[in-house]
């Protein structure tokens, strides 16, 4: 290289400090979201709590009758505008005390009802923010097959990430309760980290594969079809759920559901029948399929019964009679939501998922601590990270407030990335710490404000809402005295170092 010409070769040092800003800034991107993820799936632990937090008002029953589902299934088909596909019934359950029952038309539009027992329709399902919540956390509200392997791909991202995590520290077991606390924060967010991911890595382990799984199921299934079945991924799916009866789209009066419901009191007496969906109600190749809890302690106990129009039974699966790959694949959902063994479970399941939503901001956390102990401090970096790990809090807490007032879905979208790209432009406004009260003192408001307006605009129904409102204000409260501790201690340090100017080597980051 002659004089002159120092800098001019090709990558130039201005394309590769641009392609190192980019990779930093994609890097940042996964890291993002796979906290949302966590995070969303922390709170999904609890979908069927929020949803009778949605309806307090709904009646609670133990069972509902044959008849009382014939009746609220007619009412709701008599509800409906247009041709009807399909009618899912949900059965009153020990999470959710009350039955569903659900109309999605041809035009693709879907309606939902809560009946009473009796089967008497008494108002449509709100459930803007249970709904919001679990497609943020399955799909992202995005197109399903695309939203679920993007979601499905950061599972397999979290997975490696555990397992490299692991190896790559030969002591992290016999550490597992050393903690430095107190010195440099590197260090002391670095042992943090690492004892949250030993003491909860079989669960890790666990959310983060199923979580792979589930995502990429479409994906698998793809690829099952074309090694076994040159392509056809239908009988992949034939596998695992019932054969649909011959179309027949020639007009016929509604499936009689009232027989069906004998025939399954008969075919499984100790059973009890979680949903039933009827297919082209008012159509000759009309069908229903059953599906029912056997009343064993296995994860995956649900028995499957279809019958045609005559009500004739056509397919019959027993949970008890299923191979291994069927015992896994309906063991999945269960495992990666906690939904099994009660509310014991569920706030374990919590604690973990929070745990796990701390990995995934603490890894970016300590490479940024990281790089300003070594002399390479990434400020704008670490005011993004600030503003994103503080900002879904906000916004989720914004989407959910959002939800007292409407029973859409598109309202709470809005308002969730409203205040998430209002959170990215306050990081270029306030510094890390400051971004960081910010964001806790409004999310604790925000939850004591949601858990104080609740009952006045829902009512008080139902002793789970006021148990949801009692949390959501509790962690509140706790959001905001942790927030008036740091600013305490903060000042007390300022008082400290000014008192003794000579300890310039003190320093304090909170």
């Amino acid at each position: 290289m002659t004089k002159g010409t120092k800098g001019t070769g090709f990558p130039s040092a201005d394309l590769v400090r641009a392609v190192l800003k980019g990779h930093s800034g994609l890097g940042l991107a996964f890291a993002a979201l796979l906290y949302l993820i966590c995070l969303t799936g922390t709170i999904a632990v609890f979908a069927n709590e929020f949803q009778r937090w949605e309806n307090p008002a709904a009646e609670h029953m133990e069972t509902m009758s044959g008849e009382a589902a014939q009746a609220a299934y007619r009412t709701a088909l008599d509800r409906a505008e247009g041709p009807v596909e399909h009618v899912l019934i949900i059965m009153p359950s020990e999470d959710r005390p009350w039955p569903t029952i659900r109309v999605d038309a041809k035009d693709g539009s879907q309606t939902s009802w809560v009946a009473d027992n009796s089967g008497r329709i008494t108002g449509k399902v709100r459930e803007s923010w249970t709904k919001f919540l679990t497609r943020l956390h399955i799909n992202l509200h995005l197109p399903r097959s695309w939203g679920g392997f993007i979601v499905g791909l950061a599972g397999v991202a979290l997975l490696s990430s555990l397992i490299s995590g692991v190896l790559a520290h030969p002591r992290i077991f016999r550490d597992a309760f050393h903690l430095r606390l107190g010195g440099s924060r590197r260090l002391q967010e670095a042992d943090i980290h690492n004892r949250i991911g030993v003491w909860g890595l079989p669960f890790h382990l666990i959310v983060s594969l199923t979580g792979a799984l589930l995502g990429l199921s479409t994906i698998i299934i793809g690829a099952l079809g074309m090694a076994v079945f040159q392509g056809d991924t239908a009988k992949v799916y034939a596998i695992f759920t019932p054969p649909h009866p011959a179309e027949d789209a020639r007009p016929a009066p509604p499936l009689d559901l009232r027989p069906m419901f004998t025939q399954i009191a008969a075919r499984a007496p100790r059973g009890r029948i979680s949903y039933l969906a009827v297919e082209h109600p008012a159509e000759v190749g009309g069908a229903a399929m059953f599906e029912v809890d056997d009343g064993s302690s296995r994860l995956a106990n649900a028995d499957s019964y279809a019958f045609d129009r005559q009500g004739k039974l056509y397919h019959q699966q027993k949970a008890a009679e299923n191979n291994a790959g069927q015992q896994i694949l309906g063991s999945l959902g269960p495992l990666h939501f906690g939904w099994f063994g009660g509310g014991i479970i569920k706030i374990a399941c919590s604690l973990l998922g929070l745990g796990l939503t701390y990995l995934a901001a603490g890894g970016v956390t300590i490479w940024l601590a990281r790089r300003r102990d070594k002399g390479r401090p990434a400020p704008g970096w670490e005011r993004v990270w600030t503003a994103l790990v503080w900002g879904q809090p906000v916004a989720l807490t914004g989407a959910a407030f959002t939800a007292l007032f409407t029973s859409s879905v598109t309202p709470l979208i809005w308002v969730w990335a409203a205040i998430s790209i209002g959170a990215l432009a306050a990081a270029g406004l306030f510094r890390p710490a400051t971004l960081s009260r910010i964001g806790s003192a409004i999310t604790g408001t925000l939850l004591i404000v949601l858990a104080t307006a609740h009952p006045t605009f829902l009512g008080t129904g139902d002793s789970m809402a006021l148990i949801v409102d009692g949390a959501l204000a509790l962690i509140g409260f706790i959001l905001l005295a942790i927030l008036v501790l740091r600013i305490s201690v903060v000042k007390k340090m300022s008082r400290l170092n000014a008192d003794e100017p000579d300890r310039g080597d003190l320093t304090v980051r909170v």
